[in-house]
């Protein structure tokens, strides 16, 4: 994925604000929010694995999981020619339309 960072099993999505100068990092997956800054990639980096910390400090000291938990569920909405595609495709492939979604998301997030 372009504009993410990893670091110890985090993915951050990163963005550049023109007007400070600075990117700024958004801590993905988290039960709660974090983000940090900086102006090269070494800062960057650095500044995640201090915002990661602190998240991760302050959630075991409040007794609160760490990463976000997610249902498995989730509402898709599509135009109706796509979908009607999309239900032409699974049902040629013999498999279910959810099937076919898993699919195509597990292909785009390289799992």
């Amino acid at each position: 994925m372009e504009n993410t960072m990893n670091v110890d099993g985090f993915t951050a999505v990163i963005r550049y604000n023109p007007e400070t100068d600075q990117f700024r990092g958004e801590i993905q997956g988290l039960n709660g929010s974090a983000d940090f800054y900086g102006r090269t990639p070494v800062e960057l980096r650095r500044e995640f694995r201090a915002s990661l910390r602190y998240f991760i400090e302050t959630a075991e000291k409040h007794g609160l999981p760490v990463r976000k938990v997610a249902s498995g569920k989730f509402n898709v909405r599509l135009p109706s020619e796509l979908h009607a595609r999309a239900a032409a495709a699974a049902a040629a492939d013999g498999i279910s339309l959810n099937a076919l979604v898993e699919r195509a998301v597990r292909h785009e997030v390289a799992m």
